[in-house]
């Protein structure tokens, strides 16, 4: 039941006519209480959606009794009728639950620089209000797709409460945070900076570490919606477990989902002198085109993962690196160990080791190979 797995919580996903295939393109999840407690985290990229800017003001008193959220557009550059058209969503949802606008999230994804339609969205809203069930947790998680080829839920069983989430995101996946559209709740009763410094905690180790093809979006949001209606107070450390645990499963599922990618690589860094430079190192090899393309032709090109890493500012000898693929230990101190011949790189999940022997600290970060697929999928988008 996804986000309807916690007490207090109903949702629905509908067709209300923004995607022109007909298929389920808005969501709107309600938090029916006793507590409306909520955090966030949005994308960094200075290039914000209107329901970006919406959402980060509405949020900030920490109150939250729905979200309203959208697939098959945007709303990104689209000027002050496009924040309308944000506003309009969220007065509509507000009127149809009787709740306060000010308490309404919003969020959209799809193609940037169309214009939606307010009246299409203001009416899927009421449409959508009237089909909220404990049960329509599957249909939100539908409702959010764009180019993905499943719906990404998760739910963790807490020590009387219940956290459970949907994500949608299969392009533009990297870090910023956040890299996709996310909602997770809880029947928890958990104060919302609780929430906040739990929420941040987790993505700084999970969704910040997922860099599939380096493209930060301008909509990405994560949110966490509180409800109270278990009535159990959890240790903070158990619910911040249980908030990793959830991100890092929708993480997994993301990468998994990623458009045209043919491998689920693991890059793990391990012995840099900080888990910054750890962080970075990953992220170089991540996003290093030439590596991407020889793991998509099932070549263990390790040079390619030494000159990505050469390009950053960690501190380590690039003579004393170890690095291993699936295993196989292809580089040793800078030179070639095992033949590349022992290395196989046919299954779909790569691990790619890289030893820097500078200190103790370590990091992973979860990226895809780069494929023709990848190259078709985007460019042609449609939504």
């Amino acid at each position: 039941m996804t986000v309807t797995a916690p007490a207090g919580f109903e949702a629905a996903g509908i067709a209300a006519g923004i995607k022109r295939s007909g298929a389920l393109d808005l969501a709107l999840i309600v938090n029916r209480g006793p507590s409306n407690a909520a955090a966030a985290v949005f994308t960094s990229n200075r290039a914000k959606a209107n329901p970006i800017l919406w959402s980060e003001q509405a949020i900030a008193d920490g109150q939250v009794a729905a979200i309203v959220l959208n697939s098959g557009g945007a709303n990104c550059f689209t000027g002050p009728a496009g924040f309308q058209v944000t506003h309009g969503t969220a007065e509509a949802a507000a009127g149809a639950l009787g709740v306060s606008s000010g308490d309404v999230l919003v969020c959209s994804t799809g193609l940037i620089g169309e214009q939606l339609d307010g009246e299409v969205l203001e009416e899927g809203v009421l449409s959508a209000a009237n089909r909220l069930s404990t049960d329509g947790g599957p249909d939100a998680a539908r409702a959010i797709m764009t180019t993905d080829t499943r719906p990404k839920t998760v739910v963790v069983e807490g020590d009387g409460w219940r956290l459970g989430g949907i994500a949608k995101g299969a392009g533009m996946l990297a870090p910023g945070l956040a890299t996709m559209l996310v909602v997770l709740t809880t029947d928890a009763d958990v104060a919302s900076d609780a929430l906040d410094h739990a929420l941040r905690a987790a993505t700084r180790v999970t969704f910040d570490r997922l860099d599939s093809d380096g493209c930060m979006s301008t909509n990405d949001q994560v949110t966490l919606l509180a409800s109270g209606a278990s009535g159990v107070v959890p240790e903070p450390a158990e619910f911040a477990a249980a908030v990793t645990e959830a991100c890092q499963s929708l993480a997994q599922q993301l990468q998994e989902d990623a458009e045209g990618a043919s491998h689920d690589i693991a890059i793990e860094v391990r012995g840099a002198v900080t888990e910054d430079d750890a962080v970075e190192v990953g992220r170089s090899v991540a996003r290093n085109n030439l590596f991407k393309a020889a793991i998509f032709g099932n070549d263990p090109n390790w040079g390619r993962v030494l000159a990505a890493i050469g390009t950053t500012q960690a501190p380590f000898d690039p003579y004393l690196v170890d690095v291993s693929m699936n295993g196989v230990r292809v580089c040793h101190a800078g030179r070639p160990d095992a033949p590349r011949e022992q290395v196989d790189l046919s299954p779909r999940a790569t691990h790619v080791l890289v030893e820097l022997h500078a200190g103790e600290a370590s990091a992973t970060i979860l990226t895809n190979d780069l494929t023709h697929d990848y190259v078709h999928e985007n460019s042609a988008y449609a939504s």
